[in-house]
């Protein structure tokens, strides 16, 4: 049996608080690993009537709304645990909090740069100053991506890159601001928090301030990126130089506080363990119980081709399912969850929709990182073909811009559209 026809086998037939408010800080417990996985890995030699009475056991809490605990989401990643059944659960989570629909938007991609002072083991987006793929764009390249997307009826613009060290903090700003003033309209989703810590290095000012200047040239949201895993066993190896997880952690705090929403990640099935991934998540969530910022989580599947971790084979879909559902299980303080089409490939993505997922991503123009890491996914889809594998996954598509608004657009002219009111209160209404 291939893999895509397991996965059509598969396929089964608390409010935050808002976001710039002033919150607590971040306590320290959620910057360092604290976690022993070794009760659950007793767990692990269960029989079979055992596992299943504690399967039945996380049932209960989830239908009851209660809260799942490092143990629970370690035991949902034993494989002798049936993936449907942990997918049936996260579905009907799923569909307590956003009902039968599922979200795309029109986006397109920008890396202005992939030469990066970092060398983390699992890109294979960055290059040398000297090498001959290294790059820079120039302001006619951005302005003709900033053109293109407008005439392509994009609402987000989302931008990361490598971090150039004969690159200023304001060649960094300025592109910001350059396609703000030509394009204010499409909202700009820039710098993951590793961007951001080196704009501090940079500048020698707080992440406040980077924050705050970024926001002011047109920044309207962040990214999720570089989250990779939190847990220093793994983080270490992966990524050992570059914005720790405090960092990351404090970064998004300080954006949240500011009234900057911002995504949330993980990069999963490399070198990690189930307990590295829980770790990530319960502090993610505990971060979220703070500051209620988050407003989307994606679980990023590894592509080891073109990495210094190409022996690695790349997670299974199997494995992606059950990562989605585990996510949407553990964090239920996140409203939604993203099954990143570029990412899983489209089948696993459609599959996803009926595993915790309830955000497809968009049409995602001019995607690089993850192509370079072997990605096999078209480089672009069109509306139709989104709305198409959503439709035919058996729920309805809802076009949303960056902030989960939903976005309305004009019968004669593709290009023509506003937001309208957020989804979470359309959901909330039906």
């Amino acid at each position: 049996m291939t893999v895509n026809q397991t996965i059509q086998c598969l396929a089964p037939a608390g409010m935050a608080r808002p976001v710039g408010m002033v919150v607590p800080r971040v306590p320290d417990t959620i910057f360092f690993a604290r976690f022993n996985p070794s009760p659950t890995k007793r767990e692990t030699n269960m029989n079979k009537t055992d596992r299943d009475a504690r399967f039945r056991q996380i049932r209960d809490k989830v239908e009851s709304g209660q809260r799942l605990s490092m143990d629970d989401g370690i035991f949902l990643y034993d494989p002798e645990v049936p993936l449907q059944d942990v997918g049936q659960l996260a579905n009907l989570v799923r569909e307590r909090k956003n009902g039968n629909v599922a979200y795309y938007n029109i986006n397109t991609h920008l890396n202005p740069t992939n030469v990066c002072v970092y060398r983390c083991r699992f890109c294979a987006f960055r290059s040398d100053l000297r090498d001959p793929k290294g790059y820079a764009m120039s302001d006619e390249q951005i302005l003709q991506r900033g053109r293109e997307a407008t005439e392509n009826g994009c609402t987000e613009m989302h931008i990361v890159g490598g971090l150039h060290h004969q690159k200023p903090y304001e060649w960094y700003r300025d592109l910001i601001a350059l396609l703000k003033d030509n394009f204010p309209k499409i909202h700009l989703k820039a710098w993951t928090a590793v961007e951001i810590n080196w704009f501090e290095f940079q500048t020698k000012k707080s992440k406040q301030w980077v924050l705050d200047d970024m926001r002011s040239a047109g920044l309207g949201s962040m990214p999720g990126g570089g989250a990779e895993i939190f847990h220093p066993e793994v983080r270490d190896q992966l990524c050992e130089h570059k914005a720790n997880t405090h960092e990351w952690l404090q970064i998004h705090q300080a954006a949240h506080e500011l009234g900057i929403r911002t995504n949330c990640t993980m990069l999963y099935g490399h070198v990690e363990q189930a307990y590295h991934r829980i770790d990530h998540l319960m502090r993610l969530r505990e971060l979220q119980d703070i500051t209620g910022g988050f407003q989307v989580f994606i679980p990023l599947a590894f592509h080891p081709d073109n990495t210094k971790l190409d022996n690695l084979k790349k997670p299974s879909a199997l494995m992606d399912l059950r990562t989605v559902a585990i996510s949407r299980l553990m964090l239920d303080n996140v409203q939604h969850i993203k099954a990143y089409w570029i990412m899983l490939g489209i089948p696993t993505a459609q599959t996803a929709l009926a595993y915790g997922a309830d955000d497809i991503d968009g049409t995602v123009r001019h995607e690089l990182i993850y192509h370079d890491a072997g990605a096999t996914t078209p480089q672009c889809l069109s509306v139709d073909d989104i709305r198409g594998l959503i439709t035919e996954a058996g729920r309805e598509p809802v076009e949303r811009d960056t902030v989960y608004h939903r976005v309305h657009r004009s019968e004669t002219d593709f290009r023509d559209w506003h937001s309208g009111q957020p989804v979470d209160d359309a959901v909330a209404v039906s």
